[in-house]
């Protein structure tokens, strides 16, 4: 555990510091937001503006880490998240939080593409699965402890906001002082989704249905607290129980993806995920029942994203981890702009039980797409090196391996050059007196030294 985390523990570190803020803003928004009169429209364009700036972020911040590298972006981003955070209290008004979400989420990609391939890129494919449960179980633990700082002092404040930018300005200091090598520069700052379907559709479309639910629920799950009878702290240890039970479960399923196929393991969340949807919406508990609930539906449906991911990562080269991270960013962004606002819409028209309605039939329709690509496409890794052992621990089984991905053999239209005649066969030419070096630097006159015009 310690070979594997320690190269990154600074940078885990500052993830901490930053999800914290990130858990505290995103309780907090919501709860301010329906103190101030902004209408269930008006929250689920909210959760929509964020991620919108997000799906700009994923085009957008790849060049800019091609020329500032990873390090000098994180601390540049980290500063803008500050600077919004701070004017939110300031600027009470619907269009101007819209904006200001925006920004948050441009920033917010950037850090997320940073973090992500500059975990994967201290990784190996024996060890991804591990070091991104650690990671997700990290940013769960933070997302918890943000959340549950909303008891601290009154919505209605100042005080919040504040604390919540302070945690965002510790997340740059582990990572500027930290000794740790950063990655090196990427050389292009392409995002090509259509390659990266064809090298793992299901991880694309995962991540697009992933962002459509985790979308919805981190902005209007509060809500749904709040309109089953919670109280603001209550609807804070909701949303801190299925988070909870979502960063508790990452190990353990992130232990056995490593050692099977993690499609298999992704349907079978899929299921949980959508029965567990389902109950959310039709049962009305109290806080404990819907805690309870709510840690079921967080475990299965939580850790689905870093399965997700860890299947693209491995059908992907090492060198093209940016490219990667910022490809599944741009999916699960898209899904995040249009699952809030279509989550709202019937929240407002059928109640807060449509806000799990819908998850569950995304999580759906996901798991058919997932059944469909286990029929047409077998199991296996594209593993870093041939001589790495593919064995099992535990078990002794061996998967079989993907072919790697290399590009196909350029086909050539010209004909091939003819064989080379054997000197013995070709008359000697005549012999003719040296000429000169031509004016290209070889050793044959060109045409305009052979010249005798004069010219």
């Amino acid at each position: 555990m310690a070979q594997t985390l320690g190269p990154v523990a600074a940078l885990l570190l500052g993830v901490f510091f930053l999800v914290t803020g990130s858990g505290l803003q995103n309780t907090l928004l919501p709860l301010r937001g329906a103190f101030e009169g902004f209408s269930a429209i008006n929250l689920g364009i909210l959760g929509s503006s964020y991620y919108l700036g997000f799906v700009i972020g994923c085009l957008v911040v790849p060049h800019l880490v091609r020329r500032s590298g990873h390090i000098r972006a994180f601390a540049a981003l980290t500063s803008g998240v500050v600077a919004t955070m701070l004017a939110h209290p300031v600027f009470i008004e619907p269009f101007v939080w819209f904006g200001l979400r925006a920004i948050t989420g441009f920033c917010f990609a950037g850090l997320y593409l940073v973090i992500e391939s500059w975990l994967n890129d201290r990784a190996t494919n024996q060890t991804r699965g591990f070091v991104m449960s650690a990671y997700v179980m990290v940013d769960y633990a933070a997302l918890t402890a943000g959340q549950m700082m909303i008891t601290l002092y009154p919505v209605r404040g100042f005080e919040l906001f504040a604390f919540a930018a302070i945690l965002f300005s510790l997340a740059t200091l582990p990572v500027a002082i930290s000794n740790a090598g950063q990655p090196a520069p990427i050389e292009t700052a392409r995002i090509r989704p259509l390659r990266l379907f064809r090298a793992a559709p299901v991880a694309m479309v995962g991540c697009f249905v992933i962002g459509l639910t985790n979308g919805s629920l981190w902005s209007l799950g509060p809500i749904f607290g709040i309109g089953r009878g919670l109280t603001a702290d209550g609807a804070a240890t909701f949303m801190s129980a299925v988070v909870v039970a979502g960063a508790l479960a990452q190990w353990p399923i992130g232990f056995l993806s490593d050692r099977m196929d993690r499609r298999r393991i992704l349907g079978a969340l899929m299921v949980g995920a959508m029965l567990a949807g389902l109950a959310l919406g039709a049962l009305h508990f109290g806080l404990g029942g819907l805690a309870i609930l709510g840690a079921v539906y967080g475990a299965l449906s939580l850790p689905a994203y870093s399965l997700a991911a860890a299947h693209a990562y491995d059908r992907t080269p090492a060198s093209d981890a940016v490219e990667t991270a910022a490809g599944l960013l741009l999916l699960y962004g898209i899904g995040s702009v249009v699952g809030p606002a279509l989550a709202s819409l019937g929240m407002q028209h059928y109640g807060p039980g449509a806000l799990f309605f819908f998850t569950a039939a995304a999580y759906a329709l996901l798991l058919l797409f997932v059944v469909w690509r286990m029929t047409v496409r077998d199991a296996g890794k594209v593993v870093e090196h041939p001589t790495e052992p593919l064995a099992s621990a535990p078990t002794g089984t061996v998967p079989r391996p993907e072919p790697e991905l290399t590009p196909k053999p350029v086909r050539r239209f010209w004909r091939r050059s003819p064989p080379a005649i054997k000197p013995q066969s070709r008359p000697a030419p005549p012999a003719t007196p040296a000429k000169a070096e031509g004016k290209n630097g070889d050793d044959f006159p060109t045409e305009q030294d052979g010249r005798s015009d004069g010219a």
